[in-house]
């Protein structure tokens, strides 16, 4: 056979492979149009992906303000050092590379062997914590410290938040701030970081009403663009008790944040782009009145171990001026952080609860007003003609009942009426024509002024174990018949009743005004429209002899002690009314002084309650002993301020 015929012979198959080849290019520069053209979108966001990383800073909560504009809750600085760790990954490898050759040479002169040394995931964490031991060691030198790096934070760090600078010390000294601020070079990667955290002017005044917040990592990213994105956050706040809690939503600030691009390794490469500027968040502006709140927590303070409650309302508006509890805790233990130490110390002192919205105990002879109207309205008492004659002990059943125990014996007020009845608390009185009244006319008035239901306050936790008894309830709760002397202790508010003193502040701001309810609320409107509710129902003379017997109760009854030279207030004239509880707690027998009032009786503009605990046995524990002078303090305060208001000249408000 010739060349020529094998070449002919051959071009089929070489036609066949050129065409084969001929085609795959065809098939290889399709598929890379494709991807160019229609796919080229999908590999730009796996890029984007892989990346890119999202960085989010939360922003500075709202201030929290008292009705007159005193900083109540703000943000302080808060001082830390930082390092930036991907400014150190060439520092981080000639480390790793050092300590690789330090163990080959160990092996080499036989002082360990191979399966001694670490792996290689190891000789990272070690070459990371000896690079950042270095350079915290430059700042205890500048401090005259001695912290160490903590491996577990450091590793914890590199896993989950590597994009954000990493803490060496928080909540360094304002000192301690300047100094490293004047000493750090600009370029180095330590640098003094500057955050923000709770502060609280006040320390422990109105520590339950304001609250205080933790840490949270969730954190509200609505307006932070990329959130499909790896994203790592700051820790924010969030509130845990108190305004802070219940206003949460308000006081959160908006979160800013930037995107960064990383290496494969995670350490960021560019600068940021796409950043949003974090912004405070909403101001506050609260009813309390700060002065009147340090007052009322300072008067009860006089009476050292003791525990109490205050809370003041404007009569008018349901605003709250003071809600005060004691025992209380500085808020400012809680920033940045709460120690173990403090937090076992609230704990011993039993300090947590607000015993203005969640102390629940029986009024004693405070809820004989509502005794009188539930009588006056029934027609079962009168203004002119309902007397009793109190020998100080009355029988009832089988039981002897007696109008004041105290240390001195039994007291005996004669031949009384209701006006006088009221203002020296006689028991023998109400007993008489609490009978007459019966329970259940007792317990429908009590429950028109709402004494059963919470107040519906804007702060969480407050109590919904308020009690007012009747017959059924008691059948149905304690499966036995209601006696006589369940509705004699029921007309002077003590037996199985169950009130809050904010609630009792509410029963006698609504009594101010001549109706049955009042809203309470922590927020200042000084436009806000009088609160307008059910009318109370007594005619004008029933309702002038309740307010002359509460007012007389201030002027020769249980608490005229306001007439004396330490607690007399010229020019304001008080309608109050005294009480002496007894309950039990934990099988500890409790005694409860009262105080109520509202002032002045001409022109009503401030109403409140006190309630104080004592627990010594046989102790004389009367309202108007404890809890009179506390509310004498917070009037006595409220009424200078008022007569210092200047009214607006011109047209300008005085500041």
């Amino acid at each position: 056979m010739s060349v020529i015929e094998t070449h002919k012979a051959q071009r089929p198959r070489l036609l066949f492979f050129q065409l084969l080849i001929g085609a795959m290019l065809l098939v290889l520069a399709a598929g890379l149009a494709y991807r160019q053209l229609f796919r080229s979108g999908d590999y730009g966001e796996r890029e984007r992906l892989q990346n890119q990383r999202r960085v989010l800073v939360p922003g500075p909560r709202g201030n929290i303000y008292d009705r007159d504009n005193h900083l109540l809750v703000g943000n302080r600085s808060r001082f830390a050092v930082t390092l930036y760790l991907d400014q150190l990954r060439r520092e981080f490898r000639t480390e790793y590379i050092q300590i690789v050759r330090r163990y080959r040479e160990s092996e080499a002169a036989g002082d360990i062997t191979r399966s001694d040394r670490p792996s290689p995931g190891q000789l990272e964490q070690i070459a990371r914590a000896q690079v950042v031991q270095r350079y915290l060691d430059q700042i205890n030198r500048l401090l005259g410290r001695n912290d160490q790096v903590a491996l577990r934070d450091l590793l914890r760090h590199f896993q989950q938040q590597l994009l954000l600078p990493y803490i060496l010390l928080d909540d360094l000294k304002p000192e301690e701030f300047a100094r490293l601020l004047e000493r750090l070079p600009i370029q180095s990667p330590l640098q003094v970081y500057t955050s923000s955290t709770r502060h609280y002017p006040y320390g422990s005044a109105a520590a339950h009403v304001l609250g205080y917040v933790g840490s949270t990592e969730e954190i509200d990213v609505e307006d932070v663009p990329d959130e499909d994105l790896k994203t790592y956050a700051f820790k924010g706040s969030a509130g845990r008790d108190g305004l802070e809690l219940h206003y949460d939503s308000l006081l959160q600030g908006k979160t800013g944040g930037a995107t960064y691009w990383v290496d494969p390794a995670g350490f960021r490469v560019r600068s940021a782009v796409k950043p949003v500027t974090p912004q405070q968040g909403g101001r506050l502006d609260t009813s309390l009145d700060i002065d009147l709140q340090i007052a009322a927590e300072k008067a009860i303070d006089q009476f050292e171990t003791l525990k109490g409650a205050v809370a003041v309302l404007d009569v008018r508006t349901g605003e709250v001026l003071v809600l005060a509890s004691k025992p209380d805790y500085d808020l400012n233990a809680f920033s940045p952080r709460l120690s173990a130490a403090a937090a076992q110390d609230i704990n011993d002192r039993e300090a947590w609860a607000n015993l203005a919205i969640s102390g629940v105990y029986p009024p004693g002879s405070t809820f004989k007003l509502i005794t009188t109207i539930a009588g006056l309205r029934s027609g079962r008492l009168t203004t002119d003609n309902s007397t009793a004659d109190c020998e100080g002990t009355m029988r009832i059943g089988g039981r002897i009942f007696v109008c004041d125990k105290s240390a001195s014996g039994y007291a005996r007020h004669g031949v009384i009426a209701l006006r006088e009845a009221i203002a020296k608390s006689c028991d023998i009185f109400f007993y008489t024509y609490g009978l007459r009244i019966g329970p259940n006319l007792i317990a429908d008035e009590a429950r028109r002024f709402q004494l059963d239901q919470p107040t519906g306050i804007d702060l969480p936790h407050e109590t919904r174990r308020m009690l007012i008894p009747d017959p059924e309830w008691k059948k149905a709760t304690q499966h036995e018949g209601w006696f006589d002397g369940d509705t004699a202790n029921m007309a002077i508010g003590q037996g199985f009743i169950g009130v809050t003193p904010l609630r009792m502040a509410c029963l006698v701001a609504s009594l101010a005004r001549g109706e049955t309810t009042t809203r309470p609320t922590l927020l200042h409107d000084p436009h806000r429209a009088t609160q307008h509710t059910e009318p109370i129902g007594l005619t004008t003379g029933q309702y002038a002899t309740l307010v002359s017997g509460m007012e007389g109760s201030t002027i020769d009854g249980t608490a005229k002690i306001f007439q004396t030279p330490t607690y007399r207030i010229p020019g304001l004239r008080i309608a109050g009314k005294t009480g002496t509880a007894q309950t039990t707690r934990d099988g500890k027998k409790i005694n409860i002084a009262w105080f109520v009032c509202f002032a002045p009786v001409e022109d009503p503009k401030i109403a409140m309650a006190v309630a104080i605990e004592g627990d010594t046995p046989g102790e004389s524990f009367a309202g108007g002993l404890y809890s009179a002078p506390v509310a004498q303090a917070v009037l006595k305060a409220w009424f200078e301020k008022s007569q210092q208001r200047v009214p607006a000249v011109s047209g300008v408000a005085a500041r």
